[in-house]
């Protein structure tokens, strides 16, 4: 009998796997069939950067500004974390397109399980995010920054912008599911451009004052950005790795179960 349930564990979880592979599949390749949709997300955030660098490099100078040799240093999460908003939510939308055409009703009809039509979907959005996120990184190297935690560093990274990605295309697809609009779920972007702004992403809060300074500090953004910045400036911290990476983890895993449970709740199951 445990052999019988083992195999047919190793079935479920092997179908699952494969719907899911398939439809995170099909969610890259229309996205990277949409170059002009995708390329303004990666070279927009590299133009700010390198246009902030020479604007602001006299900013290195102030007391209580992090020692680094090069603005650059500075704004790598930043523009790692600005690309991620550009594509984010791009799960959502397509699902909301889906919706609109009659593809979702077809697709949830056939024997393809529910939870794959939506992680596949967030999966293939975060590939390509760890995609730029490589890019990006190549890029700032290319033009002398430097990654204090080396490759370990990198990698923590790249999973990050991966990871925020899933919650912020997680909760794209909860508002795709509940109004079935492509326009509410563009809608968010503002929001998230916005958040990354009034965060320490482009300036530390040691620096600021007011309420902008509470804002900042407040802001989840500034949780998620300061200890992947001293991954980049200062070096390997596993306490950085974990916050940053803990953080983003906890947040995947509960948007995720939202927009499962949001699904469920659309086609009338308990």
């Amino acid at each position: 009998m445990n052999r019988v349930d083992t195999t047919t564990s190793s079935k479920v979880i092997k179908k699952f796997s494969s719907q899911t592979f398939i439809l995170a599949q099909r969610s890259l390749i229309s996205e990277l069939r949409q170059l002009a949709t995708v390329l303004p997300g990666l070279l927009f955030p590299l133009l700010l950067a390198f246009t902030y660098t020479e604007q602001f490099e006299r900013v290195l100078s102030l007391p209580g500004f992090p020692e680094v040799d090069s603005f650059l240093d500075f704004l790598l999460p930043a523009t790692v974390l600005q690309m991620v908003s550009f594509g984010a939510s791009n799960s959502g939308t397509e699902l909301a397109l889906d919706i609109e055409n009659g593809f979702m009703d077809r697709l949830l009809a056939s024997p393809v399980a529910r939870v794959p039509v939506l992680i596949g979907r967030v999966a293939g959005s975060a590939l390509l995010a760890g995609i730029k996120t490589v890019i990006i990184i190549l890029v700032f190297l290319a033009a002398g920054a430097q990654i204090s935690s080396g490759l370990a560093g990198f990698i923590v990274l790249t999973l990050s912008a991966c990871l925020l990605v899933v919650v912020i295309g997680g909760l794209s697809q909860i508002l795709a599911i509940r109004s079935g609009s492509q326009e509410v779920v563009g809608a968010t972007f503002p929001l998230i451009f916005v958040m990354i702004f009034m965060s320490s992403a482009f300036f530390p809060t040691e620096l600021m004052s007011g309420w902008f300074k509470q804002l900042a500090e407040f802001n989840p953004i500034t949780w998620i950005i300061d200890p992947l910045r001293r991954l980049m400036i200062v070096g390997w911290s596993w306490s950085d790795a974990v916050t940053a990476l803990g953080i983003l983890l906890l947040g995947a895993v509960l948007v995720t179960g939202a927009s499962v449970r949001t699904l469920h709740k659309k086609l009338g199951r308990p």
